[in-house]
Protein backbone atom coordinates (compact mmCIF):
# COMPACT_ATOMS: atom_id res chain seq x y z
CA UNK A 1 0.00 0.00 0.00
CA UNK A 2 2.70 2.08 1.13
CA UNK A 3 5.04 1.96 -1.82
CA UNK A 4 1.63 2.69 -3.99
CA UNK A 5 1.07 5.99 -2.76
CA UNK A 6 4.69 6.83 -3.73
CA UNK A 7 4.16 5.16 -7.60
CA UNK A 8 0.60 6.12 -8.15
CA UNK A 9 -0.28 9.65 -7.94
CA UNK A 10 -4.41 8.11 -8.10
CA UNK A 11 -3.91 6.61 -4.51
CA UNK A 12 -6.12 7.26 -1.41
CA UNK A 13 -4.35 10.31 0.44
CA UNK A 14 -2.42 9.16 3.51
CA UNK A 15 -3.44 10.57 7.11
CA UNK A 16 0.19 11.30 7.64
CA UNK A 17 3.57 12.02 5.63
CA UNK A 18 6.83 12.34 7.70
CA UNK A 19 9.56 14.23 5.34
CA UNK A 20 12.41 13.25 7.46
CA UNK A 21 13.67 9.64 8.84
CA UNK A 22 16.20 10.91 11.56
CA UNK A 23 15.61 10.19 15.21
CA UNK A 24 12.47 12.60 15.58
CA UNK A 25 10.92 10.28 12.20
CA UNK A 26 11.96 7.43 13.48
CA UNK A 27 10.34 7.84 17.45
CA UNK A 28 6.94 9.50 15.72
CA UNK A 29 6.80 6.26 13.76
CA UNK A 30 6.92 4.01 16.71
CA UNK A 31 4.01 5.83 18.24
CA UNK A 32 2.00 6.42 15.15
CA UNK A 33 2.11 2.13 14.94
CA UNK A 34 -0.05 1.95 17.71
CA UNK A 35 2.76 1.97 20.44
CA UNK A 36 0.66 3.38 23.45
CA UNK A 37 2.68 4.40 26.42
CA UNK A 38 1.38 4.26 30.00
CA UNK A 39 2.74 4.63 33.12
CA UNK A 40 3.55 1.22 34.84
CA UNK A 41 1.91 -0.15 37.77
CA UNK A 42 3.19 1.64 41.11
CA UNK A 43 5.80 3.69 39.95
CA UNK A 44 8.01 5.68 42.12
CA UNK A 45 9.00 9.04 40.16
CA UNK A 46 11.47 11.42 41.81
CA UNK A 47 9.18 14.28 40.94
CA UNK A 48 6.91 14.11 43.41
CA UNK A 49 4.59 16.55 41.70
CA UNK A 50 4.72 14.80 38.37
CA UNK A 51 4.59 11.57 40.75
CA UNK A 52 1.34 12.56 42.37
CA UNK A 53 -0.56 13.26 38.65
CA UNK A 54 0.95 10.42 37.43
CA UNK A 55 -1.33 8.86 39.96
CA UNK A 56 -4.45 10.59 38.88
CA UNK A 57 -5.07 8.55 35.94
CA UNK A 58 -2.83 5.55 35.41
CA UNK A 59 -5.60 3.55 33.22
CA UNK A 60 -5.58 6.33 30.82
CA UNK A 61 -2.23 6.30 28.52
CA UNK A 62 0.09 9.29 28.38
CA UNK A 63 -1.00 10.18 24.45
CA UNK A 64 -4.80 10.19 26.06
CA UNK A 65 -4.03 12.69 29.06
CA UNK A 66 -3.90 16.53 29.06
CA UNK A 67 0.17 17.18 28.17
CA UNK A 68 -0.35 20.50 28.81
CA UNK A 69 -1.08 19.44 32.63
CA UNK A 70 1.53 16.75 33.34
CA UNK A 71 4.39 19.06 31.44
CA UNK A 72 3.27 22.19 33.75
CA UNK A 73 6.37 23.21 36.41
CA UNK A 74 8.98 20.66 35.02
CA UNK A 75 12.52 22.50 34.44
CA UNK A 76 15.32 21.00 32.74
CA UNK A 77 17.96 21.40 29.96
CA UNK A 78 15.39 22.46 27.08
CA UNK A 79 12.80 24.77 26.80
CA UNK A 80 10.17 22.69 25.55
CA UNK A 81 7.84 21.40 27.73
CA UNK A 82 6.78 18.66 26.60
CA UNK A 83 10.60 17.87 25.26
CA UNK A 84 11.01 17.57 29.21
CA UNK A 85 7.94 15.41 30.29
CA UNK A 86 9.11 12.57 28.22
CA UNK A 87 12.41 12.62 29.27
CA UNK A 88 10.97 13.06 32.87
CA UNK A 89 9.05 9.56 32.09
CA UNK A 90 11.96 8.10 30.34
CA UNK A 91 14.64 8.80 32.43
CA UNK A 92 13.44 9.78 35.47
CA UNK A 93 16.73 11.39 37.05
CA UNK A 94 19.17 11.36 34.90
CA UNK A 95 20.24 14.99 35.14
CA UNK A 96 21.32 14.20 38.72
CA UNK A 97 23.59 10.89 37.52
CA UNK A 98 20.76 8.55 38.46
CA UNK A 99 19.92 5.33 36.50
CA UNK A 100 16.27 4.83 37.20
CA UNK A 101 13.82 3.06 35.14
CA UNK A 102 11.61 4.75 32.47
CA UNK A 103 8.02 4.92 34.41
CA UNK A 104 6.59 3.97 30.96
CA UNK A 105 5.13 0.55 30.28
CA UNK A 106 4.26 0.25 26.38
CA UNK A 107 1.26 -1.46 24.87
CA UNK A 108 1.33 -2.25 20.98
CA UNK A 109 -2.56 -1.15 20.08
CA UNK A 110 -2.62 -2.27 16.39
CA UNK A 111 -6.49 -1.14 15.75
CA UNK A 112 -4.76 2.71 17.19
CA UNK A 113 -2.09 2.64 14.47
CA UNK A 114 -2.33 5.33 11.98
CA UNK A 115 -1.88 4.89 8.80
CA UNK A 116 2.08 6.88 7.91
CA UNK A 117 4.92 7.30 5.50
CA UNK A 118 8.37 8.57 6.16
CA UNK A 119 10.32 9.57 3.21
CA UNK A 120 14.58 10.01 3.89
CA UNK A 121 17.10 10.32 1.22
CA UNK A 122 19.43 8.04 3.33
CA UNK A 123 18.85 5.03 5.23
CA UNK A 124 17.07 5.34 8.81
CA UNK A 125 19.22 7.94 10.68
CA UNK A 126 19.28 11.05 9.09
CA UNK A 127 22.09 13.44 9.11
CA UNK A 128 23.54 10.82 11.45
CA UNK A 129 25.19 9.19 8.14
CA UNK A 130 26.92 12.24 7.41
CA UNK A 131 29.43 12.42 10.69
CA UNK A 132 32.40 10.27 10.55
CA UNK A 133 31.53 7.09 12.18
CA UNK A 134 34.41 7.30 15.17
CA UNK A 135 33.43 10.67 16.05
CA UNK A 136 31.71 10.66 19.39
CA UNK A 137 28.80 12.19 20.27
CA UNK A 138 28.03 15.77 22.76
CA UNK A 139 25.34 13.66 24.45
CA UNK A 140 25.86 10.15 26.89
CA UNK A 141 24.93 7.36 24.80
CA UNK A 142 22.10 6.63 27.26
CA UNK A 143 20.36 9.60 26.13
CA UNK A 144 20.97 8.60 22.48
CA UNK A 145 18.35 5.95 22.84
CA UNK A 146 14.61 6.00 21.34
CA UNK A 147 11.45 4.02 23.30
CA UNK A 148 11.20 0.66 24.78
CA UNK A 149 14.40 -0.20 23.67
CA UNK A 150 17.86 1.21 25.46
CA UNK A 151 20.56 2.21 23.31
CA UNK A 152 23.04 0.77 26.24
CA UNK A 153 21.46 -2.33 25.86
CA UNK A 154 21.88 -2.84 22.45
CA UNK A 155 25.44 -1.76 22.94
CA UNK A 156 25.96 -4.50 25.37
CA UNK A 157 24.62 -6.95 22.96
CA UNK A 158 27.46 -5.60 20.67
CA UNK A 159 30.02 -6.89 23.77
CA UNK A 160 30.85 -2.91 23.64
CA UNK A 161 30.69 -0.43 26.50
CA UNK A 162 30.66 3.80 26.37
CA UNK A 163 33.65 5.58 26.50
CA UNK A 164 33.06 8.66 29.15
CA UNK A 165 29.45 7.26 28.87
CA UNK A 166 29.59 8.58 25.05
CA UNK A 167 29.28 6.43 22.12
CA UNK A 168 30.39 7.05 18.70
CA UNK A 169 28.32 8.22 15.47
CA UNK A 170 28.27 5.06 13.93
CA UNK A 171 26.96 3.01 16.37
CA UNK A 172 24.03 5.83 16.22
CA UNK A 173 23.34 5.01 12.51
CA UNK A 174 23.71 1.16 13.27
CA UNK A 175 21.43 1.60 16.62
CA UNK A 176 18.62 3.47 14.87
CA UNK A 177 18.58 0.79 11.60
CA UNK A 178 18.06 -1.75 13.89
CA UNK A 179 15.77 -0.09 15.44
CA UNK A 180 13.12 0.36 12.49
CA UNK A 181 13.60 -2.87 11.98
CA UNK A 182 13.00 -4.49 15.25
CA UNK A 183 10.28 -2.52 16.07
CA UNK A 184 8.36 -3.82 13.15
CA UNK A 185 8.52 0.02 11.36
CA UNK A 186 10.05 -0.74 7.80
CA UNK A 187 7.05 -1.04 5.90
CA UNK A 188 6.22 2.78 6.87
CA UNK A 189 9.88 4.14 5.63
CA UNK A 190 10.91 4.58 2.09
CA UNK A 191 14.10 5.70 1.33
CA UNK A 192 15.88 7.02 -1.19
CA UNK A 193 13.50 9.84 -1.49
CA UNK A 194 14.08 13.70 -2.42
CA UNK A 195 11.07 15.72 -1.35
CA UNK A 196 10.89 19.04 -4.03
CA UNK A 197 7.52 20.87 -2.88
CA UNK A 198 5.40 20.35 -0.28
CA UNK A 199 1.91 22.25 -1.70
CA UNK A 200 -1.38 22.98 0.76
CA UNK A 201 -4.39 22.55 -1.43
CA UNK A 202 -7.13 24.62 -0.04
CA UNK A 203 -9.93 26.62 -1.31
CA UNK A 204 -8.71 29.58 1.12
CA UNK A 205 -6.80 31.72 -1.06
CA UNK A 206 -5.43 33.73 2.03
CA UNK A 207 -3.51 30.38 2.36
CA UNK A 208 0.34 31.07 1.52
CA UNK A 209 0.44 27.29 0.36
CA UNK A 210 -2.89 28.21 -2.38
CA UNK A 211 -1.39 26.75 -5.17
CA UNK A 212 -4.64 25.45 -6.89
CA UNK A 213 -8.09 24.09 -6.50
CA UNK A 214 -8.14 20.81 -5.27
CA UNK A 215 -11.62 20.60 -6.99
CA UNK A 216 -9.59 20.49 -10.59
CA UNK A 217 -7.53 17.41 -9.34
CA UNK A 218 -10.10 14.09 -8.92
CA UNK A 219 -7.82 12.54 -6.86
CA UNK A 220 -8.23 15.29 -3.92
CA UNK A 221 -11.25 15.51 -1.16
CA UNK A 222 -12.39 18.93 -1.21
CA UNK A 223 -11.22 19.52 2.56
CA UNK A 224 -7.74 20.92 3.32
CA UNK A 225 -4.81 18.64 1.81
CA UNK A 226 -1.44 18.62 1.03
CA UNK A 227 0.59 17.56 -1.76
CA UNK A 228 3.92 16.00 -1.22
CA UNK A 229 6.14 15.59 -4.66
CA UNK A 230 9.46 14.47 -5.15
CA UNK A 231 12.14 11.77 -7.00
CA UNK A 232 12.27 8.51 -5.72
CA UNK A 233 15.79 6.85 -6.82
CA UNK A 234 15.96 2.93 -6.43
CA UNK A 235 17.71 0.07 -8.52
CA UNK A 236 16.01 0.69 -11.45
CA UNK A 237 16.37 4.47 -11.87
CA UNK A 238 15.00 7.79 -10.93
CA UNK A 239 11.39 8.58 -10.82
CA UNK A 240 9.16 11.53 -10.04
CA UNK A 241 6.27 10.75 -7.22
CA UNK A 242 2.87 13.01 -6.21
CA UNK A 243 1.63 11.80 -2.39
CA UNK A 244 -1.86 13.74 -1.26
CA UNK A 245 -1.98 13.52 2.77
CA UNK A 246 -4.27 15.17 5.32
CA UNK A 247 -1.12 16.04 7.84
CA UNK A 248 2.77 16.90 7.08
CA UNK A 249 5.19 15.95 9.60
CA UNK A 250 8.76 18.02 8.73
CA UNK A 251 11.11 16.84 10.47
CA UNK A 252 14.64 17.21 8.11
CA UNK A 253 16.52 18.67 10.73
CA UNK A 254 19.21 21.57 9.78
CA UNK A 255 22.41 19.48 8.99
CA UNK A 256 21.96 19.91 5.01
CA UNK A 257 23.22 23.58 4.28
CA UNK A 258 26.68 24.99 5.53
CA UNK A 259 26.60 28.10 6.96
CA UNK A 260 28.79 30.62 5.17
CA UNK A 261 30.53 33.75 5.76
CA UNK A 262 29.25 36.13 3.04
CA UNK A 263 33.20 37.14 2.49
CA UNK A 264 34.99 37.39 -0.98
CA UNK A 265 36.66 34.52 -2.31
CA UNK A 266 34.48 32.15 -0.50
CA UNK A 267 33.63 30.41 -3.49
CA UNK A 268 37.15 29.40 -4.36
CA UNK A 269 38.22 25.58 -4.62
CA UNK A 270 40.07 25.38 -1.40
CA UNK A 271 37.81 27.11 0.82
CA UNK A 272 35.43 24.23 1.97
CA UNK A 273 32.60 24.52 4.32
CA UNK A 274 32.22 20.49 5.67
CA UNK A 275 34.38 18.30 8.34
CA UNK A 276 34.18 15.31 5.79
CA UNK A 277 36.00 17.80 2.94
CA UNK A 278 38.75 17.70 5.61
CA UNK A 279 38.64 13.94 5.83
CA UNK A 280 39.07 13.22 2.32
CA UNK A 281 41.45 16.05 1.04
CA UNK A 282 43.80 14.10 3.97
CA UNK A 283 42.53 10.28 2.68
CA UNK A 284 43.43 11.90 -0.98
CA UNK A 285 47.10 13.19 0.53
CA UNK A 286 45.96 16.65 -0.37
CA UNK A 287 47.60 18.17 2.61
CA UNK A 288 49.65 16.53 5.02
CA UNK A 289 52.38 17.48 7.93
CA UNK A 290 54.19 19.91 5.48
CA UNK A 291 51.83 21.88 4.17
CA UNK A 292 50.64 25.26 4.67
CA UNK A 293 48.63 25.46 7.93
CA UNK A 294 44.81 24.87 7.14
CA UNK A 295 42.69 27.22 8.24
CA UNK A 296 39.77 26.19 10.33
CA UNK A 297 37.30 28.93 11.05
CA UNK A 298 34.31 29.00 13.94
CA UNK A 299 34.39 27.84 17.60
CA UNK A 300 31.79 25.25 17.96
CA UNK A 301 32.13 21.24 18.02
CA UNK A 302 32.69 20.43 14.41
CA UNK A 303 35.64 23.15 14.20
CA UNK A 304 36.81 21.41 17.40
CA UNK A 305 36.64 18.12 15.75
CA UNK A 306 38.63 19.52 13.10
CA UNK A 307 41.52 20.45 15.24
CA UNK A 308 41.37 17.08 16.95
CA UNK A 309 41.44 15.60 13.17
CA UNK A 310 43.97 17.56 12.17
CA UNK A 311 46.08 17.57 15.26
CA UNK A 312 46.05 13.73 15.08
CA UNK A 313 47.77 13.88 11.73
CA UNK A 314 49.97 16.32 13.03
CA UNK A 315 48.65 19.03 10.11
CA UNK A 316 49.37 22.80 10.79
CA UNK A 317 46.11 24.44 11.86
CA UNK A 318 45.47 28.30 11.88
CA UNK A 319 42.05 28.54 13.94
CA UNK A 320 40.24 32.10 13.40
CA UNK A 321 36.91 32.42 15.68
CA UNK A 322 34.89 35.59 16.63
CA UNK A 323 34.63 35.45 20.38
CA UNK A 324 37.05 35.80 23.26
CA UNK A 325 37.93 32.62 24.44
CA UNK A 326 36.35 32.43 28.07
CA UNK A 327 32.78 34.16 26.48
CA UNK A 328 30.41 32.20 28.46
CA UNK A 329 28.50 31.59 25.22
CA UNK A 330 31.23 29.35 23.91
CA UNK A 331 30.15 25.90 23.80
CA UNK A 332 33.68 24.68 25.90
CA UNK A 333 32.50 26.90 29.09
CA UNK A 334 29.42 25.00 28.89
CA UNK A 335 30.67 21.51 29.26
CA UNK A 336 32.20 19.35 32.35
CA UNK A 337 35.65 18.72 31.68
CA UNK A 338 35.47 14.98 33.02
CA UNK A 339 32.82 13.85 30.61
CA UNK A 340 34.69 15.74 27.58
CA UNK A 341 38.25 15.71 27.96
CA UNK A 342 39.27 16.20 24.27
CA UNK A 343 37.27 19.49 24.15
CA UNK A 344 38.46 20.70 27.00
CA UNK A 345 42.08 20.52 25.30
CA UNK A 346 40.98 22.09 22.57
CA UNK A 347 40.02 25.02 24.68
CA UNK A 348 43.05 25.36 26.63
CA UNK A 349 44.97 25.11 22.96
CA UNK A 350 43.17 28.12 21.90
CA UNK A 351 43.52 29.71 25.30
CA UNK A 352 47.08 29.20 25.27
CA UNK A 353 48.16 29.14 22.07
CA UNK A 354 47.04 32.60 21.43
CA UNK A 355 49.05 35.24 19.21
CA UNK A 356 51.54 36.69 19.89
CA UNK A 357 52.34 34.36 22.86
CA UNK A 358 53.58 31.46 21.94
CA UNK A 359 52.61 28.26 23.73
CA UNK A 360 53.11 25.22 23.98
CA UNK A 361 51.23 22.99 21.03
CA UNK A 362 53.46 22.84 17.93
CA UNK A 363 51.43 23.22 14.83
CA UNK A 364 48.35 24.86 16.44
CA UNK A 365 47.66 29.05 16.27
CA UNK A 366 44.67 30.56 17.95
CA UNK A 367 43.46 33.81 16.65
CA UNK A 368 40.26 34.64 18.92
CA UNK A 369 38.21 38.06 18.00
CA UNK A 370 39.31 38.05 14.48
CA UNK A 371 37.13 37.48 11.35
CA UNK A 372 37.91 37.05 7.63
CA UNK A 373 38.28 40.04 5.07
CA UNK A 374 39.12 38.01 2.22
CA UNK A 375 40.42 34.65 0.60
CA UNK A 376 42.70 35.15 -2.19
CA UNK A 377 43.34 32.90 -5.60
CA UNK A 378 47.26 32.45 -4.21
CA UNK A 379 45.31 30.85 -1.12
CA UNK A 380 46.21 33.43 1.14
CA UNK A 381 43.74 34.87 3.94
CA UNK A 382 43.04 38.52 4.92
CA UNK A 383 41.85 38.39 8.64
CA UNK A 384 40.93 41.66 10.76
CA UNK A 385 41.47 41.82 14.49
CA UNK A 386 39.36 43.07 17.35
CA UNK A 387 41.30 46.55 16.80
CA UNK A 388 40.70 46.48 12.71
CA UNK A 389 43.98 45.79 12.31
CA UNK A 390 44.71 43.20 9.51
CA UNK A 391 46.98 40.11 8.62
CA UNK A 392 47.48 38.09 5.86
CA UNK A 393 48.40 34.09 6.21
CA UNK A 394 49.54 31.64 3.82
CA UNK A 395 46.98 28.57 3.90
CA UNK A 396 46.66 24.96 2.11
CA UNK A 397 43.14 25.35 2.51
CA UNK A 398 40.27 26.70 4.65
CA UNK A 399 36.96 24.75 6.32
CA UNK A 400 34.64 27.29 7.35
CA UNK A 401 32.53 25.20 10.10
CA UNK A 402 30.02 28.30 11.70
CA UNK A 403 26.94 25.63 12.13
CA UNK A 404 24.76 24.59 9.35
CA UNK A 405 20.98 25.78 8.13
CA UNK A 406 17.52 23.82 7.55
CA UNK A 407 17.34 22.97 3.19
CA UNK A 408 13.58 24.39 3.25
CA UNK A 409 13.61 25.12 -0.39
CA UNK A 410 10.44 22.95 -0.95
CA UNK A 411 8.37 24.74 0.75
CA UNK A 412 6.96 28.18 -0.63
CA UNK A 413 9.08 30.87 0.44
CA UNK A 414 11.40 28.42 2.03
CA UNK A 415 9.22 28.11 4.98
CA UNK A 416 10.10 32.17 6.04
CA UNK A 417 6.27 31.95 6.54
CA UNK A 418 6.31 29.43 9.09
CA UNK A 419 8.98 31.42 11.29
CA UNK A 420 8.88 32.59 14.50
CA UNK A 421 10.05 35.93 12.92
CA UNK A 422 8.36 35.78 9.41
CA UNK A 423 10.98 38.37 7.81
CA UNK A 424 14.05 36.01 8.51
CA UNK A 425 15.11 33.02 7.59
CA UNK A 426 14.14 29.65 9.48
CA UNK A 427 17.16 28.72 11.99
CA UNK A 428 17.13 26.16 14.79
CA UNK A 429 18.36 28.24 17.49
CA UNK A 430 17.29 31.86 16.14
CA UNK A 431 14.18 31.36 14.70
CA UNK A 432 12.17 27.90 14.44
CA UNK A 433 9.28 27.09 13.21
CA UNK A 434 6.17 28.49 15.01
CA UNK A 435 4.56 25.67 16.31
CA UNK A 436 2.16 25.00 19.26
CA UNK A 437 4.01 24.00 22.46
CA UNK A 438 2.07 21.13 23.13
CA UNK A 439 1.11 19.57 19.75
CA UNK A 440 3.85 20.86 17.39
CA UNK A 441 1.27 22.20 15.09
CA UNK A 442 2.42 25.10 12.71
CA UNK A 443 0.22 28.03 14.52
CA UNK A 444 0.35 29.47 10.78
CA UNK A 445 -1.07 26.08 8.56
CA UNK A 446 -3.20 23.62 10.46
CA UNK A 447 -2.22 19.94 9.42
CA UNK A 448 1.61 20.65 8.85
CA UNK A 449 3.99 20.17 12.02
CA UNK A 450 7.32 20.66 12.49
CA UNK A 451 9.36 18.95 15.10
CA UNK A 452 12.98 18.46 16.16
CA UNK A 453 15.71 21.14 14.72
CA UNK A 454 13.04 22.71 13.02
CA UNK A 455 11.15 23.55 16.32
CA UNK A 456 14.10 24.21 18.24
CA UNK A 457 14.99 20.82 19.74
CA UNK A 458 18.41 20.47 18.92
CA UNK A 459 19.05 16.97 21.37
CA UNK A 460 17.97 13.30 20.60
CA UNK A 461 17.12 13.30 23.96
CA UNK A 462 14.58 15.74 23.82
CA UNK A 463 13.13 15.31 19.78
CA UNK A 464 11.34 12.85 21.14
CA UNK A 465 9.33 14.96 23.35
CA UNK A 466 7.63 17.09 20.10
CA UNK A 467 7.58 12.84 18.49
CA UNK A 468 4.84 12.72 21.69
CA UNK A 469 3.44 15.99 20.83
CA UNK A 470 2.77 15.55 17.51
CA UNK A 471 1.14 11.46 18.13
CA UNK A 472 -1.14 12.64 21.10
CA UNK A 473 -2.46 15.87 18.17
CA UNK A 474 -2.82 13.09 15.78
CA UNK A 475 -4.55 10.71 17.63
CA UNK A 476 -6.84 12.54 18.96
CA UNK A 477 -7.94 14.13 15.37
CA UNK A 478 -8.05 10.46 14.11
CA UNK A 479 -10.38 10.26 17.47
CA UNK A 480 -11.93 12.65 19.83
CA UNK A 481 -13.24 9.96 22.16
CA UNK A 482 -10.34 7.97 22.63
CA UNK A 483 -10.75 4.29 24.59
Amino acid sequence: MLHAHLEQSSAKPLPVVIIGNGPSGICLSYLLSGNIPYVRRNPVHPNPILQRKLEETPEVSILDQDIEYLSEGLEGRSSSPVALLFDALMRPDTDFGGTADSVLAWSHQPDRAIPHLVLGKNLPGGAWHSIEGSMFTLSQGDWMGLPDLQFKDWLSKKKRGFRNNRATAGDIVQYYQYYVAKKGLKKNFRCGTLVTSVKKLSVDVDSCYNSQNPQSNPQVDSGSLFQVDGFLTTVSGTQPFSVYAENVVLATGTYDSPSHLGVKGEHLPFVHHTLSALEEAVKNKEIGMMSDPILIVGAGLTAADAILFAHHCNIPVIHAFRRKVNDPALIFNQLPKTMYPEYHKVHQMMKEQAIPYPGPYECYVSLPEHHIVTFTEDRKCIFCDKSGHQKIHNISMAFVLIGSNPNLTYLPNNGVDLAVDCEQPVSSKRNPIDVDPFTYESVHEKGLYAMGPLAGDNFVRFVQGGALAVASSLLKKANPNPP
